[in-house]
């Protein structure tokens, strides 16, 4: 009862913005948290079942496989800096929630905040669009190979051809995508809407 009478309490903008930012701040950080654990695991299945060839075998048959999952696991971090980031629009409620005009952030201060989680989405969908195009690369090449028919001539190993695997990474890297454009879109909806509320 006391929370709904401070509630009152403060400016009509604050009222509205508060729940926004509660509900919101939790949609996205259950949302991101269950798409970076996908992700992580599906990387880490990945990983483990690898074929045991030979670091040389491994690397002449996937050139530029390193620089795609280098970028992805930079995709990976950065959701997790995005989940601490929605995690955070949570606690700003609590604080806007405060009848203390001195302890409550200004308008300015969460429109900062929200643009910060909206760079750190950018930036991490930035680094799993850079891997996509890396791995995809990858497949690619592999399945010209495939398609050309020169493996009963040349020879080729298994690991020239596409395999599970390669399509469990690109299903990680695609969930990691996923989960920084959901970032995205709340984030600018967060945007959005405190602007509005402000100006009504």
């Amino acid at each position: 009862m006391s929370n709904q009478t401070d509630l009152k309490a403060l400016p009509p903008p604050v009222q509205r913005v508060i729940p926004a930012l509660r509900r919101i701040g939790w949609i996205s950080f259950w949302t991101q948290l269950v798409l970076a654990v996908v992700a992580g695991l599906i990387f880490l299945f990945a990983i483990l079942i690898e074929s045991p060839a030979p670091r040389e075998a491994a690397r002449s048959s996937n050139v530029g496989i390193g620089p795609g999952i280098f970028f992805a696991v930079l995709g990976l971090v950065s959701l997790g800096v995005s989940i601490y980031w929605a995690y955070r629009y949570t606690r700003l409620s609590q604080q806007l929630s405060s009848v203390n005009p001195k302890l409550r952030p200004r308008r300015a201060d969460t429109l900062q905040m929200v643009r910060r989680g909206l760079m750190v989405n950018l930036a991490g969908m930035s680094f799993t669009l850079i891997a996509a195009e890396a791995i995809g690369g990858i497949l690619l090449a592999k399945a010209l190979q495939y398609q050309g028919g020169a493996s009963l001539v040349t020879g080729l190993r298994p690991q020239d051809f596409i395999q599970a695997l390669d399509i469990f990474v690109v299903l990680a890297n695609t969930h990691t995508i996923v989960a920084h454009f959901f970032g995205l879109l709340t984030g600018l909806w967060l945007l959005n809407w405190i602007d509005n509320q402000a100006q009504g």
